[in-house]
């Protein structure tokens, strides 16, 4: 009689540990969506628009564009790396 139980019972604790698991891997995904959530809020921002522009050398009608050689890293390379 016990033999019959022993298959049953087995797929019942590996199905448990699979939703165990699950449940750990939906937290995670959750905690990353969150997260992409507030960087596309601060990214929306008028401000943070205007700055990952400039980058690209935009300017706004009547500015004049100014390049600098010799100057590496600095803010545009923080914005491209998602700071």
């Amino acid at each position: 009689m016990a033999l019959l139980y022993a298959g049953p019972l087995r797929s019942y604790y590996d199905k448990r540990e699979l939703v165990r698991s699950e449940h750990a891997r939906v937290a995670v995904l959750r905690s990353q969506h969150d997260a992409l959530q507030r960087q596309l809020k601060r990214a929306a921002t008028p401000e943070a628009v205007e700055r990952a522009a400039r980058c690209l050398f935009y300017v706004k009608p009547g500015e004049r564009l100014y390049i600098v050689k010799g100057i590496h890293g600095g803010r545009c390379n923080k914005i491209h790396a998602g700071h």
